[in-house]
């Protein structure tokens, strides 16, 4: 169960000390922090180098002939520097993430201590099978828990990250095509789809038609039935889709959808909704991808190491990238392309990437479901869509939710911009005030299909008290909005660590490297 802590007075902006000047530009706490390069001197070095005599070095006509220009500090001010930029962050170790479509929430430090255990940290991928049996054994128990919560006979865990999976999934429908002499050229994509899903399906080299929405913000089923046709190699539907609400047709459009000879490719990104309630294979999902940070709390975001776990029907299994995890013997074994045929799937696409995927992460994902169990894993999907749907119906009197009506959420409470009508403000302004309340701001501005749009997911992990120390700050916010305070919102955030950029043109001048600023000739002189 969620633990309930005790309730604590939510943080106001109006109860917020003065914003004034200092002097050092420092307030408390909040120190103002130079570039290195400003910082640093080219002239010194943090460590004590001996002199090395010109004969040692061995890098030919590649030494180099002029200073770096990197700066040099010493240790205490390397460590003191990136000491104070990570306090001026914002992380999920300080407070939620609402972000919907992401699932930010909390990792267990268990699953932390398991992936560092030498065994798991230190593999290399290149290790004899024979002296990494026990890392296969969890590769392969962590396959056979996707298998069985998903309904799905065969798993391919080497993608790197989600839209790595798609692709995957995607091949794999593309060469089932391919065999059997019937290549297709359309993909249908819903417009409550992530956008990641079209652009997988044109990547592969398909035509990608869009399918409406209706009045629920779910697809409009007799369109896309309307549309089927022998050219339509498949459709993508995120399930529950980006609306935050669970596409309830998805049974009858798969019996149609294999009917006109396509496949149906799940994205499975929002799969900690239903986890434990309903396995996508069972609805006729032909392939799904499975984000192991969303459901299963790996690590989520920095580019860093990553994980998008395949499942697949019986038809798309022989098509599967290699390699995978068998058990032979009491053995565990890795199908390569060597023995791929051997192994019946000899009609594999090929590979997704060098090796066999991020081991760290399914070290996380495993040490999550075995502390859960099936029980834990179902109230993961309860918590998620309860937590929700309590933020959408404390919410929706003050702001406004574009498919309130259309019963409850699942994972995902979405609001539009109707209730800032009148009031000169946008969904932007009300997002950068939020930052001045505490929070890190909620998904703006997506979907697509909704005007404005502001997708909050509080996660299976936040407990009540702190939900509603979200739900007050948003309520006071759209009332100071309807009241006329245009000015608290246009100037926020106001007690952040940099006030509000320009975010168009940071994307698209953004300044990557350091230059000297140039020197006034009369300092000069």
């Amino acid at each position: 169960m969620i633990p309930e802590p005790r309730p604590t007075r939510p943080f106001t902006a109006a109860s917020a000390p003065p914003a004034g000047p200092t002097t050092t530009g420092n307030r408390a706490l909040l120190l103002e922090e130079p570039l290195l390069f400003e910082s640093g001197s080219p002239e010194v070095s943090g460590v004590d180098l001996e002199d090395v005599p010109p004969h040692a070095f061995r890098l030919a006509g590649f030494e180099r002939t002029r200073p770096i220009g990197l700066p040099g500090l010493s240790e205490g001010e390397a460590v003191r520097h990136y000491t104070r930029l990570s306090r001026q962050n914002y992380g999920i170790d300080l407070g939620p993430f609402p972000l919907g479509s992401c699932t930010m929430k909390h990792n267990p430090r268990l699953g932390e201590k398991l992936a560092r255990l030498p065994g798991f940290a230190d593999l290399h991928p290149l290790q004899p099978q024979d002296t990494v049996q026990g890392a296969l054994a969890v590769m392969y128990a962590l396959g056979e828990w996707l298998k069985a919560l998903t309904g799905m006979p065969a798993v391919a865990l080497s993608p790197r990250a989600g839209a790595h999976g798609e692709l995957a999934g995607m091949l794999a429908i593309r060469a089932a095509h391919e065999a059997r002499g019937d290549a297709r050229r359309v993909v249908l994509v819903p417009e409550s789809a992530h956008g990641t899903n079209p652009a997988t399906a044109a990547f592969c080299g398909y035509a990608v038609e869009s399918v409406p929405a209706d009045a629920r913000g779910r697809i409009d089923t007799a369109a896309l039935l309307a549309r089927l046709s022998p050219d339509v190699a498949a459709v993508m539907i995120t399930n529950p889709n980006t609306c935050g609400l669970f596409e309830s047709d998805l049974p009858v459009i798969a019996r149609a959808v294999h009917a006109a000879g396509g496949y149906v490719y799940c994205d499975g990104a929002n799969f900690n909704a239903i986890v434990g309630r309903v396995r996508p294979g069972d609805l006729g999902v032909d392939a799904m991808h499975i984000n192991l940070h969303k459901t299963f709390s790996t690590p989520h975001g920095g580019g860093g190491p990553g994980a998008g776990p395949v499942v697949f029907s019986a038809a798309l299994a022989p098509f599967a990238p290699l390699p995978f995890v068998v058990e032979r013997d009491g053995r565990f074994h890795l199908v390569e392309e060597e023995t791929a045929e051997a192994d019946g799937h000899g009609s594999s696409f090929g590979r997704m990437a060098a090796f066999h995927g991020q081991m760290g992460m399914f070290v996380r994902a495993l040490a999550y479901i075995l502390s859960h169990g099936a029980d834990g894993l179902r109230q993961v999907a309860d918590d998620a869509v309860l937590n929700a749907n309590y933020v959408l119906r404390r919410l929706e009197d003050v702001l406004s939710a574009p498919f309130g009506h259309a019963g409850p959420c699942m994972h995902e409470a979405l609001f539009d911009d109707r209730f800032l009508e009148g009031t000169g403000l946008s969904t932007l302004d009300f997002a950068k005030a939020l930052i001045d309340e505490g929070f890190h701001p909620m998904t703006v501005y997506f979907p697509l299909v909704v005007h404005g749009a502001m997708l909050v997911e509080p996660t299976e992990t936040e407990p009540k008290a702190r939900l509603d120390q979200f739900i007050a700050a948003m309520r006071a916010l759209a009332e100071t909005a309807k009241a006329g305070d245009v000015a608290r919102f246009r100037e926020a955030p106001r007690f952040a660590p940099r006030r509000r950029l320009d975010e168009t043109e940071a994307a698209r001048r953004p300044v990557l490297t350091y230059r000297e600023p140039a020197i006034p000739r009369s300092e000069a002189a």
